[in-house]
This record gives structure tokens, sequence and C-alpha cells, in this order.
């Protein structure tokens, strides 16, 4: 995550602040530490980050960066709820691993909302979310899905980095019951015994289970509406879901 010798002012002040922050947290990352690490004089860092809070902002950006080079390099499941699964440990494990700089990537709701990367890992977790749907096993839509698994897995990390003694336990359990609220059952689970996530759906809550997977696959599918009938349809799909 920290670049080796890097050589204009700008980077060496970000590494500088990268390194404060992993190693001493963020109250070490002050103008004059990040100053004297990356060898420049305190006013290099207000004309190249505005201020300090611009810095930790783009050092925060950069642990998105980070969080987002290492889902890219795997190669995906075809299962998308074992991909679901493999996101949820890739994620705590990745905070656990960089607690300040995890810490510092979610304290800012601007840079949440304006971060490049950020809004990119958002639009992955939306993407496996709607693959999540379109195999039938969403059992609410795809922006509730992936609001309750962002939510999850952030409260869960943060929830671990604050305890003064770790529940090894807790990050497989949260997965678990949130996949319950959010999954139908794995099909064939109950003939073949298999475990599954959820209780096989009702017949009341089949519709909306159909709902969600119609309306995930509605977008790629040559359907003969009109942009205002498709735009009909899925607000009546989305009044089941």
């Amino acid at each position: 995550m920290i670049s080796a010798a890097p050589s204009s002012p700008r980077e060496r002040i970000l590494q500088a602040a990268l390194r404060l922050l992993e190693t001493e947290g963020i109250e070490a990352v002050s103008t004059r530490a990040v100053s004297a690490a990356a060898e420049v004089q305190p006013p290099t860092i207000y004309r190249h980050f505005g201020d300090m809070q611009g810095l930790l902002n783009a050092a925060a950006t950069a642990g998105f960066t980070a969080y987002l080079q290492v889902k890219t390099v795997r190669t995906p499941l075809s299962d998308p709820v074992e991909e679901l699964r493999e996101g949820w440990r890739m994620h705590i494990e990745f905070g656990l691993t960089h607690p300040n700089l995890y810490t510092a990537m979610y304290s800012s709701l601007q840079l949440r909302q304006e971060s490049p990367a950020a809004l990119e890992a958002a639009g992955m977790l939306h993407l496996l979310m709607q693959r999540v749907a379109e195999a039938g096993r969403l059992a609410v839509s795809v922006n509730r899905a992936a609001a309750m698994v962002h939510a999850a897995a952030k409260g869960t990390t943060l929830s671990l980095l604050e305890a003064p003694v770790r529940d090894s336990g807790l990050s497989d359990l949260m997965l678990e019951t949130v996949l319950r609220g959010i999954l139908t059952a794995e099909p064939g689970a109950a003939a073949g015994g298999a475990k599954s996530v959820a209780e096989p759906p009702s017949a009341g809550q089949q519709w909306a289970v159909h709902a969600v997977s119609l309306a995930a696959l509605l977008p790629e599918m040559q359907a003969p509406f009109s942009e205002a009938e498709q735009a009909l349809l899925l607000e009546w799909l989305n009044r089941l879901m």
C-alpha cells in the first residue's frame, strides 16, 4: 500500500501520511510530523492538499484504491452467493489488517460521497447483488440488499476494531444473519439435505422473489416495451418487493 521511494513532493507527503496513519493512528498525522517525514516545508502540504483534512481524505482515498486492487486481482467465482461470502471476508480482513486506515476511510461522509474509488467499491457491490438477483436468490431489492450488506460489513469491522477482546465468531455469525435476511433458500436444499441460509419462501413471499429477479434481468432483456412501459413495469415490480 505504501509505495517505495516516492519521487514527487506530493507523493512523498501522501506516503508519509499513510505511513504515520498506519503505524501510529490518525492523531499522528500532523503538519509537523508529515513535513518532517516527507522532507518538505509545511506550506508544501497546503499547496498540494489544501489543508490537513484534504491530506487525510487523500490518504483514505488511497485506502479505497488499495482495497479495490485486492478485490480485482482475484478470479470471480461462478456462484454469486459464494462471491458475496468471499467479498465479506475480504472486507473484514482488510479492515482488521489496516485498522487505522480503515477507520479513516469510513470517518468522512464527504469522502465516501465523492471519492471515485469509494464510489467504484460501492458499484462493485451493487453489481454483485445484481448477479445474485439474476440467479433468483435475492429476496429483497438490489439496492436494499447492497445497503444491508455494506452497513453490516462496516459495522462488524468497526465493532471488532473497537472491541477490547475480539469475538472470532462474530463476523461469520453476522454474515449468516444478513444472508438469511436477503436471500431465498438455495434451490433443492430441502430435498438434497444441503444447508441453506434462508427458509423456503412462503407463497406470499414468492412474488417478491420473482419481482426482484425480473427487475434485475429487465435491463438486459430485449423486452417488447416502450421506455414508458418499461418504467411502469419497474414501478409495479418495486411495489412487490
